[in-house]
């Protein structure tokens, strides 16, 4: 029997990771991998699905931004963002400002709405339609019960430790002091999680989950459900090289810098130029003078943003290879990976690297882990 060579990375978001929840989304992270390679007998092996498995996996978790571990919006209430994208066909669904939805055995998946939403827009309309690519809010919720998705009461999604952070910072912004509630501590999830995967084919795939903002307005759309922002999965057509991408940090920053299609676009660029591919300088100028540069021109101080890239590219003597890297512009981004010929999963919750100035450094890590950070 032909081996197996699948490969899954997932990341918990990038932001900050302190000491009491680090070893929770360490737990999180592994689990998401292993269920991600484990399946069943009955599941799809392709890309998309070991991702759309890994991140059902990080939405189940209450320590994390997404899913039953959602921020409220400023209502009280979750609603949920979730994309996925396929690097073979090009395919990508989302969802957004979903309430709360399950799955038969009661898991709180919006990743799985995107899912069927992807796979209906593959099936051809009776009058010719253009299938959508993206639903939200009620238009959601109706799909997802006409695909015999059921659904839950919205407060079976809301999680006691989003429950407590929302008391007390609409406490603060309901009664600031001296005209000033403060600042979301920085230990306040405002993070998203997502995965990538690489099957037994050699395709690759992207998704992403996201409870949004603390204290969001409802009905706000992050990065999460727009396509090019929260993740991008493409393929050469000689299936030779490709990326997928899963993007985590600050919404409004990532949706009006288009990241995760910046990065595709730039990395294919570099192919179809028949130069070396250096993915660390594409990182460095994408992260630069795409994201980061432009937002301080319009007075954001501190844009935070955070890649998890996996890369299929040309090694020695010409063998398709891949690599992930990882790069961020927070304090740590947390991050796990696994395949089956290395199923014990990998973690770091805190990415240690170097800094000089404002300079980016690589470092790279074993089992062809690359770390970028400012």
């Amino acid at each position: 029997m032909k081996e197996r060579h699948v490969y899954v990375a997932v990341h918990g978001g990038a932001g900050y990771h302190g000491v009491v929840s680090e070893q929770n989304v360490k737990s999180a992270l592994k689990r998401a991998c292993a269920r991600a390679l484990r399946g069943s007998p009955l599941d799809d092996s392709s890309a998309l699905s070991i991702v759309e498995r890994a991140i059902a996996v990080l939405e189940d978790d209450e320590c994390l931004n997404a899913g039953y571990g959602s921020n409220l919006t400023i209502d009280g209430t979750v609603e949920c963002d979730a994309a996925l994208m396929d690097g073979l066909s090009g395919d990508f669904a989302s969802v957004g400002a979903v309430p709360g939805l399950t799955i038969v055995a009661g898991l709180k998946n919006p990743i799985k709405l995107a899912s069927a939403l992807l796979k209906h827009s593959r099936e051809p309309d009776s009058l010719g339609r253009i299938r959508p690519m993206t639903l939200v809010a009620s238009g959601a919720y109706s799909f997802a019960s006409s695909q015999g998705i059921q659904t839950v009461a919205p407060n079976e999604m809301i999680s006691p430790q989003a429950t407590q952070e929302w008391q007390k910072w609409k406490y603060r912004l309901d009664h600031p002091v001296d005209s000033d509630p403060g600042s979301l501590h920085q230990d306040a999830m405002q993070d998203t999680v997502g995965a990538v995967a690489w099957d037994n084919e050699g395709n690759l795939a992207a998704g992403v989950s996201s409870g949004g903002l603390l204290l969001k307005y409802s009905g706000r759309i992050g990065e999460a459900a727009t396509f090019g922002a929260g993740c991008w999965a493409q393929q050469s057509r000689d299936e030779q090289s490709g990326m997928a991408c899963s993007i985590s940090g600050a919404g409004e920053h990532i949706m009006r810098g288009g990241l995760a299609r910046a990065l595709g676009e730039a990395l294919q660029s570099r192919q179809s130029d028949d130069g070396e591919l250096d993915t660390h300088q594409v990182l460095l100028r994408i992260l630069n003078q795409q994201f980061t540069e432009p937002l301080r021109q319009r007075g954001e101080r501190m844009p935070n943003a955070g890649v998890l890239l996996l890369t299929k590219e040309q090694g020695e003597d010409e063998v398709v290879v891949r690599k992930l890297w990882c790069a961020f512009t927070t304090e740590s981004m947390a991050v796990a990976y696994a395949s089956t010929t290395k199923p014990s999963p990998k973690v770091i919750a805190k990415l240690v690297v170097y800094k000089n100035d404002r300079l980016l450094i690589m470092t790279k890590c074993r089992h062809s882990f690359y770390v970028v950070q400012y």
